[in-house]
């Protein structure tokens, strides 16, 4: 999906911008970059991070930046921040989401004569460069950002880099949250409020759907007023999002708890224990527990120093050998045990069923599972959070395609909890994974627990609902 920060100060914004940026390296994309203004010009840099962190490919780079306001990226894929000549003058952009009618756009502008592009990934243009063009095309930035917002299906967060500060744009339907940080002498924008506290910022304010603010160390300047409608993601509280982060003023950690809770209320097993596949199932499992009064331990400890998150490399096989490499099981916390197992969702089921495989072998004697989301039935069309080819790599896909012979017939029926085709795509699904029972989230707890009205939130990959 990808993360984004910015920072303008008073004094040099080089440590805050590095630090900032650094805390939405968990959000497992290939592209690192940071762009400062010192007053002169612009001074950019940008790293390929996939097989190393951050911080550590920009450390050397960190003492040849000065400036006093900067905005920086984790990226899906594309090169980021760029750096913009205009009618506006020269500006860096970065840009979170997904551009859904990518395609569409790029034959509209080409046809105009004069447009070229020359930011390529591969043979597509980049994202963020056709926002850039969307933006050029208002009379001033706020005009354009509101031009891209209309025009991009999709998702777009967006922060400039002028020599007027920093402008911010939440996307239109608010699918990604934006965050306002203050400080004495400075103020910062984030996509993730972890970034935030140890810096020393606090956050003072939430952007709505589609708002639009300049910020300069001085102060936030309100350019375009939130709309009513908002579409926020809420798979960001059920996995993306990191746990000391907040959304809407609602914090990940504590959604997570009550996802347990909710799973533990409708469930009836019993078990010896109860453990979360780490790390986004730790939360869940803790709430599970602690509701159903069951042990929690931990079969499984994870293996960090040297092996990156199993979702970034783009070869199935090398995700498939991190998450076995990184997961180190404990025979004697299996042994002749009942386990029951709370993670973030099942994607693609291809990991888990290793998991599975690994946790019989070390003596269990039953694997349940309790998935913290209902199965995802619908790929996701708004952000990048699944390098999923095809909408048959979904594990919820290959289980109606296999009872229909067709991955796209009755859908909704089988994303319907209480239907006859959702109960067979669970057990085929079960079966598929090996495991003793396997029980989903019901998608009204879910909403329960987050705490926002359904209206509010998009469920689309869950219940294909687009509104």
């Amino acid at each position: 999906m990808g993360g984004l920060f910015g920072v303008a100060s008073r004094e040099d914004c080089v440590a805050d911008l590095y630090y900032g940026t650094d805390y939405h390296s968990h959000l497992g994309t290939m592209r690192g970059g940071l762009a400062v203004r010192d007053g002169i010009g612009f001074r950019r840099i940008i790293h390929d991070i996939t097989s190393s962190q951050f911080r550590s490919k920009f450390e050397d780079d960190i003492p040849r930046l000065k400036g006093s306001v900067g905005i920086g990226v984790i990226s899906d894929y594309e090169d980021q921040p760029l750096i913009i000549s205009s009618h506006h003058g020269t500006y860096a952009i970065v840009t979170v989401g997904k551009v859904h009618n990518l395609d569409e756009l790029v034959r509209a502008a080409l046809g105009k004569s004069g447009t070229h592009f020359s930011e390529m990934t591969g043979s597509e243009v980049n994202p963020t460069q056709l926002v850039a063009h969307l933006i050029d095309q208002g009379d001033t930035f706020e005009d354009g950002i509101r031009h891209a917002q209309e025009t991009i299906t999709g998702s777009c967060s967006i922060l400039l880099l002028t020599r007027r500060g920093i402008y911010a744009a939440r996307d239109r339907l608010g699918r990604t949250p934006v965050v306002i940080g203050e400080k004495d002498g400075a103020h910062a924008v984030t996509l993730e409020t972890c970034a935030l506290p140890n810096l020393g910022f606090r956050a003072a304010k939430y952007l709505g759907p589609g708002e639009v603010v300049r910020i300069d160390h001085e102060g936030v300047e309100q350019l375009a007023p939130p709309g009513s409608e908002m579409q926020i993601c809420a798979f960001l509280w059920v996995y993306y999002g990191y746990p000391a982060s907040s959304y809407e003023d609602i914090n990940v950690e504590a959604v997570r708890y009550r996802c347990g809770e909710c799973l533990a209320k409708r469930d009836d097993i019993e078990v010896d224990i109860v453990a979360g596949i780490p790390d986004s199932g730790t939360g869940h499992a803790i709430g599970y527990a602690s509701a159903a009064g069951i042990p929690y331990r931990r079969p499984f400890v994870k293996y960090t120093p040297t092996w990156p998150r199993s979702f970034m490399p783009q070869d199935q096989r090398v995700r498939d050998l991190v998450a076995r490499m990184k997961l180190i099981p404990i025979r004697e916390v299996i042994e002749g045990k009942r386990l029951l197992l709370c993670e973030d969702s099942i994607v693609r089921g291809t990991q888990l069923k290793d998991i599975i495989r690994r946790i019989f072998d070390c003596g269990a004697e039953e694997v349940h599972m309790r998935p913290a989301c209902p199965p995802l039935v619908f790929a996701c069309k708004f952000l990048n959070f699944s390098r999923s080819r095809s909408e048959l790599d979904l594990a919820a896909r290959k289980a109606v395609h296999e009872l229909e012979g067709d991955e796209t017939a009755n859908l909704h029926e089988y994303a319907n909890a209480g239907s006859q085709r959702y109960g067979d795509m669970v057990e085929c699904i079960r079966r598929r994974l090996g495991l003793t029972s396997l029980r989903y989230q019901r998608l009204d707890d879910l909403v329960s627990a987050i705490g926002l009205p359904k209206a509010r939130l998009c469920t689309y990959c869950w219940d294909g609902s687009e509104v």
